[in-house]
């Protein structure tokens, strides 16, 4: 179920729309996640990566960030991550059709507040049961959601951590996984070779022996 969706010009946080979905389970957890969502989007920068999860206690952000604008929803861990993704560019396409020109020039916060019936309208057909079934009629770019980035919403946002520098420590750790990778590759042909020479050795300091020792 997707439950809080919120679109925010990226050069300055400010919310332009939002919508919630009311969730007696969550009651005042739904108001802290809604507060998380704010500082995020008041957290992205030009350099942050444009698609990203974010995992928060029992739920995930996901957001997209299209033309300096970004689209955020929070979700539960089970819905699928390509349908959550597809509702936010769907969202993208909208809103900027919509307000496209006016995205730079407003001041006030949820200046298009109205375009919740949209996002309603829109979630309504991502969440029904035969809309989640029919994942062939999904973006075809959006088929590798698996290497989109994960980080953790605390680490981003009480340590003050960047986007921008989990994802640089992530290349980092990948670049230093495929090194390791490399030199074990390498160390394990080295030891092959190593024991394939031992035994070639043994093998003509035998037959050298028994030539000898038979003549």
């Amino acid at each position: 179920m997707i439950l809080l969706t919120m679109i925010a010009r990226v050069a300055d946080g400010l919310p332009l729309a939002a919508s919630m979905q009311e969730n007696d389970q969550l009651g005042r957890d739904l108001q802290q996640y809604q507060s998380q969502a704010k500082q995020l989007c008041r957290k992205l920068d030009a350099q942050s990566p444009d698609r990203c999860t974010l995992e928060a206690k029992d739920m995930n952000f996901h957001y997209l960030i299209a033309d300096g604008v970004c689209y955020l929803s929070l979700c539960e861990p089970s819905f699928p991550k390509k349908i959550v993704f597809s509702y936010l560019e769907e969202l993208h396409r909208e809103f900027s059709d919509q307000y496209g020109r006016k995205i730079s020039i407003v001041t006030r916060p949820y200046s298009f507040i109205e375009f919740d019936t949209y996002i309603q309208k829109t979630k309504k057909l991502y969440i029904d049961s035969r809309a989640r079934r029919n994942l062939g009629s999904i973006n075809t770019e959006l088929q590798d959601v698996q290497r989109i980035m994960v980080a953790n919403i605390e680490e981003v946002l009480q340590r003050g951590e960047s986007l921008s520098a989990l994802e640089t420590k992530g290349n980092n750790l990948s670049t230093l996984s495929k090194k390791y990778r490399s030199d074990a590759k390498y160390l394990n042909t080295r030891s092959t070779y190593a024991k394939v020479a031992a035994v070639a050795v043994f093998v003509i300091t035998l037959i050298i022996y028994v030539r000898f020792w038979w003549l």
